[in-house]
């Protein structure tokens, strides 16, 4: 066949022109530069846009190009230099996945897709990696940074908002990790195994939500299994699922893995095994011939590759520029940042910022190393990160200059001892900022800041990153060290009756419970990105009143969590005998029961009224709400909720409304942000809700199910805080399941 380019038109035609050999390239990715490994891997090439994950392979006969996926979520994951050329190639770094679902505002979110979407393609990208929607089962997760929620309709709401986002833009997204990729410890083989229930209702409801609202080009299965199968080999998780019974249409890939099971992943719907590796070709070729893999299998997955494949820019010859406009993306992170910020405490109206208040005593290693993003793939190299000192001084408000030039001395010596000492194994240290342990500071240091300071603040750091999860020791719980920095300068600077100002630089939820009362005030600002230091100074100054909510529960300890009894399995093995067509009779596999079920998060701590530091869905305002006209009404297959805002108080701000029914574990099912409001101005907030949103896993009927009845929507400032109530009848509701992933549900 006569070379052409590949177009809507020709796809059928260029399908029957493949041999056997091309269609078995086309599945399989164009491998990872330096590494040729069996596990878990980090996508770095050279080809075509360095530094990218991977690509697939072109086939100039037919007229196919390569196309480039690159890392995200929380901004395109390429090389900042190369080699031959003195230009850069930095990319924005925007809030990561948990500080952007603090906003609870899908249209914030969506612009933030745009930006990384419109870098994805002025790099020369077709595909970003992202986002991250796995639930926040457990605070000790190493990537809860990337994801967003502990909830799956926030998580399928804010993903869909991204998604859509980034598809506008020309180049296609996927979220991952498909699916209950819901921790890092021995996260290629490890076998999540969990009730039906959990499974639908939980791990499975954002990935459909997300779904059925953004229409993504690709979805990443995950390197688990799920009651004994791995998920890149599931026919009932990838196809009888996914897209059957949610109507995906794109492409499945794996997640950056070695050879496995070739022929059963292209069989289960599993379209592209990536980074790919030679053999997976000669596996597809000897499974066709030999009758255990259907060439009918081979071609669908080959359709839906070249269905992708016309979609991107490369095929469109998209004369990308590698100039994106970093400096109004930046403008965007900055707002979307002070948005995602949550202010759990503020005795005595300490924030914002008195105007006398003119010199602040910074202190806490990352006041100074401000931690931008995550460490791993979800890392994003950027021009610059704007730390606090930076932000106050922008703000007009002076740092003491003798503690300052401590620790602007400490961080250099502090780096260099860490990449000296670190283990080998840290491969992730040079894709982010690492921890930097904190400095001791003197009794007499503090006594003598605060003759200098109007005020204190400490910031806490925290980092994590993929292939390691967290500890509760010195990571979910704060550090001697960390503990006698507060307490002294708590101590010193309350005598003076000077305020103490806390700054959570963390990712992921951290104890508070112990040391909460030695603070006047506690802002978690997450990981905000490159503009962070800025975005803190807007909210510390008034500029941006708060605005941000919880997305996860923080509890008093992290063993409240009734998962944490189980995460992770500790590394003990048992037997577990594998179907005859996968190849060993017996492995050995390491597993987590979710015996918690579908005790996660707020369901768990609301039904069993056990007291958290701070309740899902809590974040305090400068200003006031007061919530009236609540109504809840059927229009067709939805319900229609209502609820009138009205400010209050003496500053503008925005509130943030959560909807929940009050049934069994009352789950959120809607929510809304008000614009900012002027005192005394009100808006009325109006949510959709389709009745399956609403419906239970009824497992022995094989269904969704919302029994008739008259129902109570509770529309509430937190999960704990419940403001208004309104009731309205509902028909029953029924939609059949087709899988329910139980280990004998893998076949056809």
């Amino acid at each position: 066949m006569q070379a052409q380019l590949l177009n809507t038109e020709n796809i059928e035609t260029i399908l029957s022109a493949m041999t056997l050999e091309e269609k078995a390239q086309l599945l399989v990715g164009g491998g990872n530069d330096g590494f040729a490994g069996s596990g878990a891997m980090m996508g770095n090439q050279k080809k075509l846009v360095a530094g990218a994950a991977g690509i697939t392979v072109e086939i100039p006969r037919l007229g196919i190009p390569s196309v480039v996926l690159t890392d995200g979520p929380a901004g395109v994951h390429i090389d900042p230099t190369r080699e031959g050329t003195e230009e850069t190639f930095y990319a924005t770094g925007f809030p990561i996945g948990t500080a952007l679902a603090s906003t609870w505002n899908t249209e914030l979110v969506e612009q933030v897709g745009q930006a990384i979407g419109n870098e994805t393609r002025e790099y020369g990208c077709d595909i970003i990696l992202g986002p991250g929607m796995n639930l926040h089962r457990n605070p000790l997760c190493g990537r809860n940074f990337e994801y967003y929620s502990e909830d799956p309709l926030l998580s399928g709401k804010i993903a869909a908002a991204m998604v859509r986002g980034i598809q506008s833009q020309g180049v296609g997204a996927c979220p991952k990790h498909f699916a209950v990729n819901s921790q890092e410890s021995d996260r290629t083989k490890v076998d999540e195994r969990l009730s039906v229930q959990a499974l639908r209702e939980l791990y499975l409801r954002g990935f459909e939500i997300m779904v059925r609202e953004s229409q993504p080009w690709s979805v990443m299965s995950s390197y688990n299994r799920i009651n004994g199968e791995f998920t890149q080999q599931s026919y009932a998780l990838l196809t009888t699922i996914l897209r059957r019974e949610w109507g995906f249409d794109g492409v499945v890939l794996t997640d950056w893995t070695g050879v496995r099971n070739t022929a059963m992943q292209v069989s289960a719907g599993n379209d592209l095994m990536m980074p790919g590796y030679p053999r997976q070709v000669e596996d597809i070729i000897a499974a066709v011939r030999n009758g255990t893999l259907p060439i009918a299998d081979v071609d669908t997955c080959v359709r839906r590759m070249l269905q992708l494949i016309v979609r991107t820019p490369r095929c469109k010859k998209y004369p990308y520029s590698n100039h994106p406009d970093l400096a109004a993306h930046a403008a965007v992170t900055r707002q979307n940042a002070a948005e995602g910020m949550v202010l759990l405490k503020n005795d005595g109206d300490t924030l914002p910022l008195r105007p006398e208040i003119r010199t602040i005593a910074l202190f806490g290693v990352n006041s100074y190393d401000f931690f931008s993003g995550g460490l791993g793939s979800g890392c994003v190299h950027t021009p610059y990160v704007v730390d606090l000192l930076t932000g106050l001084t922008d703000a007009g408000i002076a740092a003491t200059p003798a503690l300052t030039a401590l620790y602007q001395a400490y961080i250099p010596f502090a780096t260099l001892k860490l990449r000296a000492d670190k283990d080998p194994l840290m491969w992730f240290l040079d894709q982010g900022q690492p921890k930097l342990p904190e400095m001791e500071v003197s009794e007499q240091m503090i006594n003598s800041e605060v003759q200098h300071a109007d005020a204190a603040i400490i910031t806490l750091g925290r980092q994590a990153g993929e292939g390691l999860d967290r500890t509760i020791e010195d990571d979910f719980n704060l550090t001697a060290e960390e503990h006698r920095l507060l307490s002294r300068v708590s101590e010193v600077f309350r005598r003076e009756r000077k305020p103490v100002i806390v700054v959570v630089n963390s990712g992921s939820v951290i104890e508070t419970a112990s040391w909460q009362a030695y603070a006047d005030a506690i802002l978690v600002a997450w990981q905000p990105g490159e503009e962070g230091g800025n975005s803190v100074a807007d909210i510390l100054t008034g500029k941006i009143s708060p605005s941000g909510k919880l997305t996860m529960t923080w509890p008093v300890a992290c063993s409240d969590h009734p998962s944490t009894r189980n995460f992770p399995k500790p590394m003990s093995l048992y037997d577990y005998k594998e179907r005859e067509n996968w190849g060993t009779p017996i492995e050995f596999v390491h597993y987590t029961d979710h015996a918690e079920g579908m005790d996660v998060g707020y369901r768990y701590f609301n039904t069993c009224k056990r007291p958290v530091a701070y309740p899902f869905g809590f974040g305090l305002s400068y200003t006031t709400f007061e919530y009236s006209r609540p109504s809840a009404k059927r229009q067709g297959d939805e319900v229609l909720l209502s609820v009138t805002i009205r400010n209050t108080g003496a500053r503008s701000g925005k509130e943030v409304v959560q909807v929940y029914m009050q049934s069994g574990y009352s789950p959120l099912v809607a929510f809304a942000k008000t614009r900012d409001l002027q005192p005394g101005e009100n808006e009325t907030l109006t949510m959709r809700v389709p009745l399956r949103y609403l419906a239970s896993l009824d497992e022995a009927n094989s269904q969704w199910l919302l029994p008739s009845g008259e129902y109570t929507f509770a529309f509430a400032a937190s999960s704990r805080d419940i403001r208004q109530t309104a009731k309205t009848k509902l028909p029953a509701f029924t939609e059949p399941v087709h899988a329910v992933l139980l280990p004998n549900q893998t076949n056809k």
